[in-house]
């Protein structure tokens, strides 16, 4: 067994497809379940059930997750030390977040990233849901609430502010809004109830017991609908510069806080280039949220 079958074994884990794990090695899906098939051949187990959902692992599969994960770490820490500290940040790595902060915040902070490391290749991965660091979705996400749970390392990135917004269009059009009562007359936009994924996007409770008029999974798309003047909602103080129609509905009675978390696997901590891209990426969330909260 060489460290190129497990690394076909992880993809397909992590992709549970054939096709997928084909794309993310660039190499042909019957290349990858051939070589599937052989190191089952070559374990005498069967590490894959094949289901309508797609490769699920198996009990064999299951256990050979861990070391399969410590080859690939440990694989990562001997080309990261190779490498050295005074070449630059170079290879792939992976962010996952939430759409909000993947829309409004990462692309100037990656942008500069890129262009201090051009032998960096990064992938953002924008989507409103919790990602499964242990099945190696991404190299690091950022949340919107510290995990409790799990082998990882927890780092907080900055505070970010919220406030309630309409397009001006919406505002001229329909009775003022004064007090967090007249909102009751006010066509309200938030998430969709079932599809919220994290209790700090949970924003109506705040300020309203009954469920939103119109609902997206997606915060981008919950801005775009107060811009073309759907109604009153939700937005993120560092998404306002980005759109020039919105107004401030209240900002001196409902205001929230949140934060944004850097989640990394437990194992990855020894990985100096990680380490190092943290690092500036904390960095550069920091000032960017800093910048465009400050515009006027």
């Amino acid at each position: 067994m060489d460290w190129d079958d497990l690394r076909i074994f992880l993809a397909v884990a992590r992709s549970e497809s054939l096709s997928g794990a084909g794309k993310a090695l660039r190499i042909d899906p019957a290349t990858v379940g051939r070589r599937i098939a052989r190191l089952e051949a070559a374990l005498c187990a069967r590490l894959f059930t094949k289901t309508p959902q797609g490769y699920t692992l198996t009990a064999d599969g299951q256990r050979l997750m861990d070391p399969s994960l410590a080859a690939e770490v440990a694989l990562a820490r001997a080309k990261d030390s190779l490498l050295g500290r005074d070449t630059g940040l170079t290879g792939q790595i992976r962010l996952g977040a939430p759409d909000g902060c993947a829309n409004y915040l990462l692309p100037q902070v990656l942008t500069r990233i890129s262009a201090d490391n051009p032998g960096l290749e990064l992938q953002l991965v924008a989507l409103p849901r919790v990602f499964n660091l242990s099945k190696r979705e991404a190299d690091m996400a950022i949340a919107v609430s510290r995990p409790e749970t799990g082998r990882l390392t927890v780092q907080k990135l900055t505070d970010y502010q919220l406030h309630l917004a309409a397009s001006r269009d919406y505002l001229a059009a329909h009775p003022p809004i004064t007090c967090q009562a007249d909102l009751q007359n006010h066509r309200i936009i938030g998430y969709i109830p079932d599809m919220i994924f994290d209790k700090e996007l949970d924003y109506l409770k705040e300020f309203r017991a009954s469920l939103p008029d119109i609902s997206s999974n997606s915060v981008s798309v919950q801005t775009q609908l107060m811009r073309a003047g759907a109604g009153v909602g939700m937005v993120h103080d560092f998404a306002l510069p980005f759109a020039p129609e919105l107004a401030r509905v209240l900002p001196d009675q409902i205001a929230l806080t949140r934060s944004f978390w850097l989640v990394r696997h437990a194992d990855d901590a020894q990985i100096a280039r990680l380490n190092r891209f943290a690092e500036v990426l904390a960095a550069g969330v920091r000032r960017e949220v800093q910048r465009l909260e400050s515009l006027p």
